[in-house]
């Protein structure tokens, strides 16, 4: 029963009375009656004090499932802060009530409390006697049998103390130290779990994928002359699959089985089914329970690959906690849902779950629509110790080892691991799944975290074991882990020994504090790492993920003006082939700054090619495609939903400048030159062009009343050499030529000012001694806080970096102007972020306070650098690049982003490096309106 709002005390009586009371004849099932809401959305209020921090020492109310910090109680500290000694820390207890009331009918039947989680240490007395033991350890479902505590056909009052930091230490050092938030409270859901006197007290499934069905159901009691009626049903059809029996001689009872007709699930095609369990006697049916089940195999090969359902798989996965910034680690059922899709539209087919077991309503999510999932046992760089190590390990299996999605278990994080408590997974996990420790090498497989592409440890280059980095590309501010992914899965993936890696992380862990005016605190660089804002705001790093991590991968057979009418289409699906995939094709004519039109569009349907298998495909473009200026194909899946875009320009700049804007001025107006000490000026129809006599660099340009601030940078960029000539000439179609050489004729810049009122630049630099192409090239001053919005016609609408080339296609981009700084403006994240590096730049229009500046090049594979990115105050080096000196660059390579703990040039492979190659002219058009 979900409660649709929240809930008073008198309100949830009579609702659990009503559900109590509609359920109480029904001796044959469970009932699940929730004391609280069954998520954060649907959180129920109950008595509540906190001893220490905010709002301390008087009772209030709280919601449960809730953070208290996020409700403004207590002491919020991130994990980091212990080392701190001028940190507070927050070591508060909360205390608990809430009456409910238990059913006469209950009365003979099994009732358990359970708690799915709270942080930590939980004590917990109902009708003032204790339930059971303190339970320790913040994120993991844990029960009491309260049969004989409670006063049936009465009012009933629960008490919980839950202590923020545990008596054990190991509990503590596991998950009160480690580098993520700190919570306290009840965050996940309590409830009444009423079972009939006879019943079941754990069912264990191990459905392979070719459809043994196998399993363990432990009983409460064994009655004489019972048996288990066990039916498969397709909950889509509700026809029965099949259905056995197996015979019952002890309160263990294991069965196996052979279906002939199931479909094994896989995150590309989820089927589950309903296994419905019947505990039967002469007299019918005792006791029936319903399972969900998914039918897959997995098994890690030694010095091969990890395999599902008997395939070599490559899992495309990220970190994710359980996180939102105004609920803390309490979460709704919406959160969980949207994450899940995000994942899905970035193409990835696992989640890590880091760094502890998530909510069960994610595991469900997982399994329905579809994605491998590792969940893990919570020691983040320290472990918990043999007492409560095996018995967290043990809640944990016994809770999530039925769900399909569920493939690895990982045994802590970077150093949270005790060797010792590894059996406890083996004990309680009849799938025998295997157990990885991420960062480690051990159990035949490698996770070590944070790889660089030349690792000097040869991972992946020299070992011999599977390798699978559970931690990858460190997403810190606008690394966003998107940076250097195609470079590093190209090589990967090469290998036969891979199988597959993990980006850190998902998203921003945010905290928006109350107790700081709602801000939103990601506590300096330690948890600003996602690939999504903290609200899940997509920055450009999704893109270029979706892009890379697309199932449907096309081999253009060169850029640009070659595109034709064929390309290589490769299947990157892991079970499925292309039979029911598309490729929508468009060819699109841009029209100057007003748009873009569809001159055709067309879709075709992709050959059957099985996983692995690539084919020339004709796109059948239309006769008149060549009169188009881009070309975009979009991918479509096994499903119908988009799975990434391509757009290509079909022209080289010098033509698409032309074609764009169908440029015919022809008219011609006088040009005057006046000559002070220190500037040329030359003016043309009511434009007065301003160059130092110095540099010869543009300085000012007038129009009419109107000042444009834009002045030309005298030294290179990249370089860092100023011209050591300069002279002007009128030439004889009456232009005025402004001509600056640098030392030993190493290069030139020569400004143009036509009759036509045209001003065009060319630089010749392609002699500049200079050790690589990155940043060379020209530069301008221009103060931002004059621009309003820019039109580009580039690749877009997001930035690139060297080594995050994917995810952006070509056209016309409108971009308002923001101040963005990814992972760290957060209360005002606007995407795509306005300053950056622009691939394939054609032509830009800047529209500023004094009038609009427009700029064309006829240059191939140029850059332009609109403005410069502010980097975080707390940014490492290897997320702060080499900038451009200027505001506005045009440029013939740029950097590679790196990473918290890399820089770019360890990012990526040798050949990312500038190559050797003759570089043409730099031309540009400048227009000033």
């Amino acid at each position: 029963m979900e409660f649709p709002f929240r809930l008073g005390i008198p309100q949830l009586f009579f609702f659990v009375f009503m559900i109590s009371m509609g359920n109480a004849q029904d001796l044959q099932h469970d009932q699940r009656i929730y004391l609280s809401g069954k998520d954060a959305a649907s959180a129920v209020l109950w008595d509540f004090k906190i001893s220490d921090g905010k709002n301390a020492g008087i009772w209030t109310q709280l919601p449960v499932p809730s953070n208290w910090e996020m409700h403004g109680f207590g002491t919020l500290n991130y994990g980091h802060d212990h080392r701190d000694t001028n940190k507070l820390l927050g070591k508060e207890f909360g205390e608990y009530r809430l009456e409910f009331f238990a059913e006469k009918g209950w009365k003979g039947q099994t009732v358990n409390l359970v708690f799915d989680g709270s942080m930590t240490d939980t004590e917990v007395w109902v009708n003032g006697k204790s339930a059971g033991p303190i339970h320790q350890g913040g994120f993991y479902r844990f029960q009491f049998d309260i049969s004989k505590l409670l006063s049936y056909g009465d009012t009933n009052l629960l008490e919980v103390t839950v202590r923020k930091v545990s008596d054990n230490e190991s509990v503590n050092k596991a998950e009160r130290e480690a580098d993520f938030w700190i919570f306290g409270g009840i965050f996940r859901p309590v409830f009444l779990e009423v079972l009939p006197s006879f019943h079941f007290t754990r069912i264990a499934v191990d459905p392979r994928h070719d459809g043994n069905f196998s399993g363990l159901v432990l009983l409460n009691k064994v009655p004489k002359s019972s048996w288990l009626d066990i039916e498969l049903i397709d909950p889509n059809s509700g026809q029965t699959v099949g259905e056995f029996q197996q015979s019952i001689d002890s309160d263990s009872v294991s069965f196996s089985h052979q279906f002939s007709t199931i479909r094994a699930w896989n995150p590309e095609s989820p089927t589950l089914y309903n296994a419905i369990f019947r505990w039967m006697d002469e007299e019918g049916v005792l006791f029936e329970k319903s399972e969900t089940i998914g039918f897959r195999s997995v098994a890690l090969k030694e010095k091969d690959g990890l395999y599902i359902n008997g395939v070599k798989v490559i899992l495309k996965g990220v970190n994710r906690h359980s996180f939102y910034p105004t609920s803390g680690r309490a979460l709704s059922d919406s959160n969980h849902v949207e994450d899940i899709l995000l994942m899905k539209e970035m193409n990835m087919n696992a989640v890590r779950m880091s760094h502890y077991p998530p909510d069960e309503k994610f595991l469900e999510l997982a399994d329905s629509l579809g994605l491998f999932v590792l969940d893990e046992v919570t020691g983040l760089q320290d472990a918990y110790d043999e007492l409560i190590g095996p018995k967290l390990i043990q809640e944990t299996v016994l809770r999530d080892a039925n769900h399909p999605s569920v493939i690895l278990w990982n045994h802590g994080n970077e150093g949270g691991w005790n060797f010792e408590n590894e059996p406890a997974f083996h004990q309680v996990d009849i799938q025998k799944r295997p157990v990885i420790y991420p960062w480690l090498l051990r159990n035949h497989i490698d996770t070590f975290h944070y790889p660089t592409y030349n690792s000097k440890e040869g991972r992946l280059d020299r070992g011999v074991d599977v390798f699978m980095p559970t931690e990858l590309l460190h997403g810190l501010y606008v690394g966003g882990a998107g940076a250097g992914l195609g470079d590093f899965w190209t090589k990967y993936s090469g290998n036969p020994l891979f199988a597959g890696g993990f980006l850190w992380a998902f998203s921003d862990e945010a905290v928006k504090r109350a107790d700081r005016s709602d801000s939103l605190d990601s506590d300096g660089n330690h948890a600003p790492d996602g690939i999504l804002g903290p609200f899940r705001e997509k920055e450009g790093s999704f893109y270029s993920i979706q892009s890379v991590f697309s199932p449907i991968q096309l081999d253009f057979l060169e850029e640009g003006i070659s595109v034709g009418g064929k390309v290589n289409v490769t299947n990157h699906y892991l079970f499925s082939d292309l039979n029911t995939c598309q490729l929508r094709i468009e060819v699109l004519k841009i029209k100057g700054w007003q748009g873009t039109s569809v001159l055709s569009s067309n879709s075709i349907s992709l050959p059957a090619l099985r996983p692995g298998q690539s084919a020339l495909v004709d796109l059948q473009l239309p006769d008149q495609w060549k009169e188009g200026d881009v070309l975009k194909i979009t991918a479509v899946g096994i499903h119908g939903e988009k799975l990434t875009t391509w757009a290509k320009p079909l022209r080289e700049p010098k033509e698409g400048i032309r074609r764009y804007f169908n440029s015919n001025e022809i008219e011609i107006y006088p040009i005057k030159v006046r000559e002070s000490t220190a500037d040329v000026q030359v003016e043309v129809d009511g434009k007065l062009f301003f160059f130092g006599k110095k540099s010869g660099n543009l300085e000012l340009v007038k129009v009419g009343r109107r000042f444009f601030y834009l002045s030309q940078n005298p030294k290179l960029e990249g370089v860092k050499l100023e011209p050591t000539k300069v002279s002007w000439k009128k030439i004889k179609d009456g232009s005025i030529e402004i001509h600056s050489s640098f030392q030993d004729q190493l290069g030139d810049i020569i400004w143009t000012v036509l009759p036509n009122a045209q001003l065009k630049m060319e630089a010749s630099i392609s002699q500049i001694p200079t050790p690589s192409k990155e940043l060379l090239g020209v530069g301008f001053h221009f103060p931002d806080s004059l621009i309003v919005k820019a039109d580009l016609i580039t690749d877009g609408p997001y930035r690139v970096w060297k080594n995050r080339r994917e995810g952006v296609g070509f056209g016309l981009w409108g971009k308002k102007y923001n101040d963005t700084q990814t992972g760290y403006s957060l209360e005002d994240l606007q995407y795509p972020e306005f300053k950056g590096y622009y691939s394939n730049f054609h032509a830009a229009k800047l529209i500023t306070h004094e009038g609009e500046i427009e700029i064309k090049t006829e240059t191939p594979g140029i850059f332009l650098s609109l403005f410069k990115p502010k980097y975080p105050a707390e940014s490492t080096f290897g997320v702060m690049p080499t900038q451009t000196e200027s505001d506005l660059s045009f440029l013939y390579d740029i950097p590679a982003m790196g990473t918290k703990f890399h820089l770019g040039a360890e990012m990526g492979p040798v050949q990312n490096e500038s190559p050797e190659r003759r570089i043409q002219p730099l031309i540009l058009w400048f227009n000033f309106r």
